[in-house]
């Protein structure tokens, strides 16, 4: 039987065609070790509380209040503001300690804000999920999509406009989903006006969502049953 590990090498062979492929000169650090520190010292001094469902990701599972949204006072929140793929492979012991009952990830466009090769992203969130589903089997794991930005907002942070490469990188999470055994979440599409940019609606600066783009994504989810 083919182990985890061997498809995800076999998984990589076939991107390897992607421009950047096997690139490693790149900064790796989340975009505010300072901040990523003090979230993982908060973390460590909590107590281990299992079955329970886990956000895990960057900023945007950072600042979602996910215990009022979903009115549960045992959702645990793992996401670091600036965090990258390389930040959360490096935590997932973090994660699989709580074996938690259902874990969506959501992590990426930091880095392709720093020009990390969209095939390098997809070989760190195919080796998350690997260490994940080893250590705690029994957890489901959805992995969302990365949202759209609107670089047309006042304050968008520039180097994020990368439109492109978060269209590649979702299609690709999608078209590797079954094979990673992980529920692929579109996400994405539910945040698009009209222009094909993140909806003023939901955002803050193009990037960052407000209280309604949560509310939003929550409805999402529970009308899928996700949740």
């Amino acid at each position: 039987m083919m182990t985890v590990r061997k498809g995800i090498f076999i998984l990589l062979g076939m991107v390897i065609g992607l421009p950047g492929f096997g690139q490693s000169v790149y900064d790796t650090l989340p975009i505010s070790p300072a901040h990523y520190k003090v979230r993982m010292d908060r973390f460590n001094k909590e107590p281990v509380v299992t079955g329970k469902i886990l956000l895990l990701g960057n900023g945007l599972i950072e600042s979602g209040n996910w215990r009022r949204l979903l009115k549960d006072s045992t959702i645990i929140n793992r996401g670091i503001s600036g965090d990258n793929t390389f930040g959360v492979l490096q935590r997932t012991e973090d994660v699989i300690r709580h074996k938690p009952s259902k874990i969506f990830l959501l992590i990426g466009v930091e880095d392709l804000s720093k020009n990390i090769p969209t095939a390098t992203v997809l070989e760190n969130i195919f080796a998350i999920v690997s260490k994940i589903r080893n250590g705690s089997p029994k957890s489901q794991i959805f992995v969302q999509s990365l949202l759209p930005v609107n670089t047309t907002l006042k304050d968008f942070p520039a180097a994020y406009a990368k439109q492109e490469a978060i269209l590649e990188l979702n299609g690709l999470l999608k078209k590797y989903s079954v094979a990673l055994k992980f529920t692929y979440v579109d996400i994405h599409d539910q945040f698009l006006n009209k222009q094909n940019m993140l909806d003023n609606r939901f955002t803050l600066d193009g990037l960052h969502l407000n209280a309604a783009g949560y509310v939003h994504w929550v409805d999402f989810l529970k009308k899928n049953k996700i949740l």
